[in-house]
C-alpha cells in the first residue's frame, strides 16, 4: 500500500502545540509533509493560496487540515464553516484538533461536516500517540481528488 503522502496542513496558533506537533511527526517518521497556519485569516488565505501563499508552491493543497478551534483573527469554526460553504474546498477532510471539551463546541463542529473532533491529550506522549494514529487512519482513508 503504498500511496504518495499528501499534505497536512495545521491550522495552530499555540506555539507550544506546533512544537509538540513537529516532534511527534518526527518520532513516528510521519511522511506528510506538515504546512503550518497560526490563525483562521492565515488559514483561509492558504486554501485560496492568496496574500503570501499566491506564489507557486507556497501553498500545496492539503489532504487533511487539522484544525484549532481557539485562534485568533477567524476561529476554527468559523473556518469550517467557510470550508463547507466553498464548492472548491467543502470536500477538505477538517479534523478539529483542540483543547475545547465543550459540547456546544463538538456539536457545532459535526453540524458544520467535521470529519473527526479530537480534544487534545494532556502530556506530549499522550499527544504524540493520538498524533500517529491521526496519521495511520489517513493512510487507510481514500482522499477527494
Amino acid at each position: 500500500m503504498s500511496k504518495e503522502p499528501f499534505v497536512v496542513l495545521l491550522a495552530e496558533d499555540d506555539e507550544h502545540d506546533i512544537v509538540a506537533t513537529k516532534r511527534a511527526w518526527k518520532k513516528h517518521h510521519v511522511v506528510n509533509p506538515l504546512y503550518i497556519v497560526n490563525n483562521g485569516e492565515e488559514c483561509i488565505d492558504y486554501l485560496h493560496r492568496r496574500g503570501k501563499y499566491s506564489e507557486p508552491g507556497a501553498a500545496p493543497r492539503p489532504g487533511i487540515l487539522l484544525l484549532d478551534i481557539k485562534m485568533p483573527k477567524m476561529d476554527g469554526l468559523a473556518v469550517l464553516e467557510h470550508i463547507r460553504k466553498d464548492k472548491e474546498l467543502r470536500r477538505l477532510p477538517v479534523i478539529i484538533l483542540t483543547t475545547s471539551k465543550a459540547e456546544e463546541d463538538q456539536v457545532r463542529s459535526y453540524d458544520l461536516g467535521v470529519n473527526a473532533y479530537i480534544v487534545k491529550p494532556v502530556g506530549f506522549e499522550n499527544f504524540s500517540e493520538a498524533v500517529r494514529t491521526i496519521s495511520l487512519f489517513w493512510q487507510l482513508v481514500e482522499l477527494p481528488g
